[in-house]
């Protein structure tokens, strides 16, 4: 992503310096006083905010952007320096991803400002006829920006897809334990039954679930038929405790990602499903669940950072390869309103688009793109689905930064990227995406 900025700038005339890890007697080199502007564009947030801290005491007030995810972070470098942009790339893009899940006709769809949780908007902007890249940077028309609602339609399917998922079994341990314990309460009503026929109803299921429970078993009648139930009982309880006190063991140790009840249970239609959980796989499921849209991530790795946040959110993940149909299938994605690929490996992405397409012609993809040219060459082949390039938005919003003031939105349009002036007046035309620099870093 710093390569690709590091490219959008050059082509724009701006002569820069890429540095890749500098210490900070390079640092201190490097600016030198026709230095006007500082990007700093890294994974790991505590590098990004020493870097930043160290930058503003060098050359204080100087125009300056850091990538960074964690909000927190994020809130102590803002505090600290006022004239810094902070922004992480998942904000950047995640607007534009959520627009083309369910409101394809958009450009974005994001938050009014930064203080506005309630208040969204809906970005369109008009298609330019020019072929021009980004020499053609003169202020266009003003964008469309409405003010924008959940429609009540979404939000009922999703209430309605995630009251259709409580107690249902989302894998095999959640199915060992459903079946546990439905075979206890079903043993323990039959009992009750059985026990009516020589107590009160409130002393056969007393009785009943002293026995189910093994507690000291109550004096039974000599029918013969009563004894024979009750032996029969005893060893099918035997079963379906080892079931449930099983399925709890699988649950408690599966780190709870998803419940049977409640709102972390996988919704079985009218949602969004999330596949990988990184920065921007969290984020926008962040997004849907503020948004009222029922919401489903798939993560490979159980030890990923994002899983605890997610958990807080309320979000439910499947711990699975999405790109198996049998993930799919748990994630009940045959019934959800779009699939987003989000994951930072742009072939996997590819491998999940093409696993859900062939389990369901037609449904809505969104792949997350940026990194390398493999979406590019296999969209060139086939329709795969809608395409967002994490790391050109992201890119472009940079330059845009560093070189005028902070841009409200860049957004993509027929012939590549648009940006939005800060006042929300004007758009101005970008052109493609820029390819990565070549300074070797």
């Amino acid at each position: 992503m710093g390569r690709r900025v590091c490219s959008a700038l050059s082509q724009r005339g701006v002569r820069t310096l890429h540095l890749g890890a500098p210490n900070d007697h390079e640092i201190a080199l490097a600016l030198t006083p026709d230095v006007t502007g500082v990007a700093i564009m890294l994974h790991d947030d505590i590098w990004a905010l020493r870097y930043g801290l160290i930058v503003e005491h060098l050359r204080p007030g100087i125009r300056l952007f850091v990538g960074m995810f964690d909000r927190t972070v994020r809130k102590q470098l803002e505090a600290a320096v006022p004239n810094c942009v902070v922004l992480s790339p998942a904000a950047i893009s995640v607007p534009a991803m959520v627009a083309s899940a369910i409101l394809p006709h958009v450009a974005s769809i994001r938050r009014l400002d930064r203080a506005s949780d309630r208040f969204w908007v809906s970005i369109s902007t008009p298609d330019t006829d020019s072929d021009s890249d980004i020499d053609n940077e003169s202020p266009g028309k003003s964008p469309d920006i409405q003010p924008w609602k959940t429609p009540k339609r979404l939000r009922l399917r999703g209430l309605l897809g995630v009251a259709r998922g409580q107690f249902r079994p989302y894998d095999a341990g959640s199915t060992t334990l459903l079946a546990g314990a439905f075979g206890i309460v079903l043993i323990i009503a039959i009992d009750t039954i059985v026990g009516l026929s020589h107590a009160s109803a409130l002393r056969a299921l007393y009785d009943a679930t002293r026995t189910v429970a093994t507690i000291s078993s109550p004096a039974l009648p000599d029918s013969p038929a009563v004894l024979i139930w009750a032996t029969f009982a005893a060893i099918v309880v035997m079963g379906f405790t080892a079931m449930f006190a099983a399925g709890i063991v699988n649950h408690l140790l599966s780190g709870r990602h998803v419940t049977l009840i409640g709102r972390r249970v996988v919704p079985r239609s009218g949602h969004v499903v999330v596949a990988g959980m990184g920065q921007v796989g969290l984020r926008l499921a962040q997004e849907f669940r503020s948004l009222g849209i029922a919401v489903v991530g798939i993560e490979r790795d159980p030890k990923a950072p994002g899983l605890g946040i997610a958990r807080a959110s309320g979000i439910p993940v499947i711990i699975a390869n999405a790109s198996s149909q049998s993930a799919l299938k748990r994630a009940c994605a045959s019934r959800s309103i779009a699939i987003i690929a989000a994951g930072s490996e742009e072939r996997e992405n590819i491998a999940v688009a093409v696993t859900a397409l062939s389990g369901r012609p037609g449904a809505r993809i969104v792949l997350r793109a940026g990194s390398d040219d493999a979406i590019n060459e296999t969209t060139s082949l086939f329709q795969i689905g809608s395409v967002i390039d994490v790391n050109g938005l992201t890119a472009m919003f940079v330059a845009q930064s560093m070189i005028r003031d902070r841009p409200y939105a860049v957004v993509h349009s027929a012939n590549g990227f648009e940006s939005i002036a800060a006042d929300k007046r004007e758009t101005t035309h970008l052109g493609p995406a820029p390819a990565r620099c070549e300074c070797g870093m």
